[in-house]
């Protein structure tokens, strides 16, 4: 039960991550913007205004999408993945408990990871000023968590056979 308990906890920990890593500005920081994946936030005459992206060529532009797109399907797949898995624990007889859950767990791991290596490789490469904020840390944070619940229901899988 307390297995359980630790699993469901970590899971909401990781879908918490994985939102605010989505929709806070803190992907790329320097001393008068934070860029997030929908915007950036400039720092003009002591007031912070909002607008859009549009200092990136068309094939960043693209890479960014395929960020943007990348990160909300993690958080999606993370969500119902946790719908799954209480689901399951009341569904499904041992032994076949968990192996949609893991599949699911393990496509948000992969999107999470292509979100934030695609970020890393193809987006801020020239840029002298500023480093990589809070959100891009929460997640490469969330890639590990989710790996690690999918580690964790493959192990659980095979203990209920």
């Amino acid at each position: 039960m307390l297995v359980l308990v630790g699993i469901v906890g970590l899971h909401i920990t990781t879908i918490i991550l994985l939102l605010v890593a989505t929709i806070d500005n803190g992907w790329w920081i320097n001393q008068t913007e934070y860029m997030d994946l929908w915007g950036k936030w400039s720092l003009v005459n002591s007031d912070w205004r909002y607008s859009e992206l549009k200092d990136y060529t068309d094939q960043e532009s693209d890479f960014l999408q395929v960020v943007e797109a990348t990160s909300v399907l993690a958080c999606v797949f993370t969500i119902l993945a946790l719908i799954v898995f209480v689901a399951q624990l009341f569904t499904l007889p041992k032994g076949h408990r968990f192996i949609f859950t893991g599949i699911l767990q393990l496509i948000a791991c992969l999107c999470i990871m292509t979100a934030a290596s695609v970020y890393t490789a193809q987006l801020h490469t020239t840029d002298t000023q500023g480093g990589y904020g809070h959100c891009y840390v929460l997640a490469w944070i969330s890639f590990v968590f989710t790996l690690i619940l999918t580690i964790t229901f493959v192990v659980l899988r095979k203990r209920t056979e």
